[in-house]
């Protein structure tokens, strides 16, 4: 499978790079930007754009979407100190499960806007933490639920998150006891300020508008019932990326209507959505280079600089990642040119397992060591979910290209 998603300036940068300068991750900020302000057009003027910084919370990239952002969701000690540094003043929103008193208390201390509680654990912490720390001012939380939604919403998604057993968010039967605990004044530090959910990842815009449409629905009837306002839901991200068709993206357009749609009736509603993969995912590219050509039982293997413990995307999320193969025509040797001699070619690393596959069986017909490939859709849960360590193979180059 091969990708011609290059851009010029990520092409001239793999080609320019010393083979000892390899594996490298490019990333092509002007596309970024370019990219985040098609996002930010499509959505309504009133639907608040945070993006998830654990999808890619490289400075540069975290730097290039904050014009195009209303705010960054963060979810650890760790992402809140890092993208705090970053992007000085930007809005922070805290999620994620098992949230330590630590993380908690620095979080009050930084300011955080928004707090996702997933527990009722959580919302004491929370509540004794901010007795201590704040003075006067209350501490904006939204409830985050795993929420029985409609299956036909979800059939299609590549990861789900809700609706099924897991350790993320309360449990929906619990909703009626911990809304009537803030409301009726059990928890006076914390402002009630509505619902957050995160259901599934992978889904086109029109399932992803229906999870928006059910979940708004779903926290009205609720707050409905205590007789409290609802001021804000978080839908959370999930849009889809299909590293199969890397041309085709998600349709922002569409969904933008449709959210448009679903809050034109909800003037005070609050609507917030939480992208990651979706807005990062096509700036980055993993170039690296054929240290080897290999003929094993009837099929051919390319091994290339670095593999799986720098770009571990293929692995988790069981694909062959795109990619394109740009020639090198020198050859500084004096034996054979390894070569491949079939059509299709499996591009593994340099890791002593068999799991360490990039791409498998790649249309990729003379395939020569020497030769650069360059893994596109590397923008997004790629370097910072790798198991780095491993072998204890050199780190990658950080390439952040800006013409």
């Amino acid at each position: 499978m091969t990708s011609d998603l290059l851009t010029p300036s990520v092409r001239a940068r793999a080609l320019a790079l010393p083979p000892e300068d390899l594996p490298a991750y490019l990333y092509d900020l002007a596309a970024l930007r370019e990219h985040a302000a098609s996002v930010r057009a499509a959505l309504p003027g009133h639907v608040e754009l945070y993006y998830a910084a654990k999808a890619n919370p490289e400075p540069q990239v975290l730097a290039a979407l904050a014009p195009y952002t209303d705010g960054f969701e963060v979810s650890s000690g760790g992402e809140l100190t890092h993208v705090a540094r970053a992007v000085p003043g930007a809005p922070l929103a805290f999620g994620g499960p098992g949230k330590t008193p630590a993380e908690t208390a620095a979080a009050l201390a930084a300011g955080v806007e928004r707090f996702h509680v997933e527990s009722v654990q959580e919302l004491h912490v929370l509540a004794e933490t901010a007795s201590r720390l704040r003075s006067g001012s209350r501490v904006g939380v939204l409830l985050r639920f795993n929420l029985p939604l409609d299956a036909s919403s979800l059939k299609d998604s590549a990861l789900s998150m809700g609706g099924r057993p897991t350790p993320f968010g309360l449990d929906p039967s619990d909703a009626d006891t911990v809304v009537g605990l803030l409301a009726g004044g059990g928890f006076p530090r914390l402002d009630l300020r509505g619902v957050h959910a995160h259901l599934a990842s992978g889904l086109g815009a029109r399932a992803q508008t229906a999870v928006a449409e059910s979940v708004v629905a779903w926290a009205e009837r609720l707050f409905e019932r205590h007789g409290t306002t609802l001021h804000e839901v978080n839908v959370g991200g999930g849009m889809a990326v299909d590293y199969a068709s890397p041309g085709k993206r998600f349709d922002w357009t569409a969904y933008g209507v449709g959210l448009a749609r679903l809050t034109a009736s909800r003037p005070g509603l609050r609507l917030r959505i939480e992208p990651g993969r979706a807005l990062t995912a096509y700036c980055g590219w993993y170039a690296t280079e054929v240290l080897d050509v290999k003929h094993s039982h009837g099929e051919e293997f390319a091994v290339v600089r670095g593999g799986t413990h720098h770009l571990r995307t293929p692995v988790t999320k069981g694909h062959d990642q795109p990619c394109e193969v740009l020639p090198v025509e020198e050859w500084p040797h004096s034996w054979p040119r390894p070569r491949a001699h079939r059509d299709l070619v499996t591009l593994t690393g340099q890791l002593c397992t068999p799991k360490d596959v990039l791409a498998g069986r790649v249309p990729a017909a003379g395939l020569r060591a020497g030769d650069r490939v360059v893994f596109a859709l590397a923008g997004a849960y790629a370097w910072n979910i790798s198991h780095h360590e491993f072998l204890m193979h050199p780190r990658p180059g950080f390439h952040f290209l800006d013409a």
